[in-house]
């Protein structure tokens, strides 16, 4: 008898000491829970590389989401499905990080919109990787934080402390660039520790009269219930109406975690992760993609090479302002050796 006291004792010693490490956690990520203002003004690292813009120009854009360079063809993720977390390595990280910068380097495009860029991450092992494309393609840069967490809890083991967003890179005269929150569709507590998804917004002059080119990096809701990506590209889709108004040139690109208008991609996994799927824009906006190839693969296991097999989508891509013409688009087919994402380059002329 004296024994089962004991046990329940110890028992109930140990739920208690659950309790009070499970109230102290939420209460540590609430207290440094990251609460951005809806706009904030952000740095831009260096100085412009070529002349103004002027109407006809050509330019060439690329979007990638980079999967903070942990998310190879090796990789699969809790999230979707698969066992993995974190990246296996900082080598593995550091492989990732040099095989894309080169594959962006040869695409000697004037804007880099990437998403999913790490800058102080414990799952990237704490790697600046904005410093090290900015330094590799010597572009200006900023960045914004759709993702900053003292310590994420979730999944076990825990990711950890989270400091990363989306980055564009240029070579063009940025005169402003803006971090725009985007609405977060988790409640208290999950929230906490969880994304606060944003749009970052740049301005380049463009001749002598006024108008700009406003180009526009967004990595939009994936684990929702869809409500949250709707109401975050409905904001996406306000704002460039109303540069499209003030008669500038708009570019939007990033990953929309949601399929264009009349794509479809075979289902290999039912009862997997699927995208929503995107509406018809209104006048003086058009989407800008290629569905030839897939820009993203499920990560419910790793990527053999078996096409057959993989859950593909389509999910990354552009929305561009009437005012810019479309000379070229194509997806980049990169077979997801280094992130499960593939880019999307565009070529467009200033009209």
């Amino acid at each position: 008898m004296k024994l089962l006291k004991n046990l329940m004792k110890l028992l109930l010693c140990l739920i208690a000491l659950v309790l009070a490490a499970a109230i102290g956690l939420v209460a540590y990520l609430s207290l440094t829970e990251y609460q951005p203002a809806d706009t904030e003004t952000l740095t831009v690292t260096q100085a412009a590389l070529r002349d103004p813009l002027q109407v006809g120009d050509m330019l060439t854009v690329v979007t990638f989401n980079t999967g903070y360079a942990g998310l190879d063809r090796d990789q699969d993720f809790v999230m979707d499905g698969g066992k993995g977390v974190n990246p296996k390595s900082e080598e593995v990280v550091r492989d990732n990080m040099a095989a894309i910068l080169g594959a962006l380097d040869t695409r000697n495009a004037q804007i880099y919109l990437l998403q999913e860029v790490d800058e102080d991450s414990a799952r990237t092992f704490h790697i600046n990787q904005m410093d090290y494309y900015r330094r590799g393609l010597a572009l200006n840069a900023a960045m914004a934080y759709n993702y900053k967490c003292e310590f994420v809890p979730f999944p076990l083991p825990p990711i950890g402390k989270v400091t990363s967003g989306v980055v564009t890179l240029t070579e063009l005269n940025v005169t402003e660039a803006t971090r725009v929150s985007l609405p977060v569709p988790f409640s208290w507590p999950v929230r906490a520790a969880n994304l606060k998804r944003c749009l970052l917004v740049e301005r380049v002059p463009v001749g002598e009269d006024g108008k700009e080119l406003v180009i526009i990096n967004f990595h939009l809701e994936a684990y929702d219930d869809g409500e949250g990506k709707l109401a975050q590209t409905r904001q996406l889709l306000e704002i460039m109406n109303a540069e499209c108004e003030a008669g500038n040139y708009v570019i939007a690109g990033g990953d929309f975690n949601q399929t264009f208008p009349e794509v479809t991609m075979p289902v290999v996994e039912p009862d997997g992760w699927q995208p929503g799927q995107l509406s018809e824009l209104p006048d003086g906006l058009r989407y800008v993609f290629d569905a030839s190839h897939p820009t993203c693969r499920s990560l419910s296991k790793p990527y053999s090479g078996d096409r057959a097999t993989t859950q593909f989508y389509v999910i990354d891509g552009f929305i561009i302002s009437e005012n810019l013409k479309v000379n070229h688009v194509e997806t980049i087919d990169l077979n997801f050796l280094n992130s499960d994402h593939n880019p999307v380059m565009m070529q467009v002329t200033l009209q």
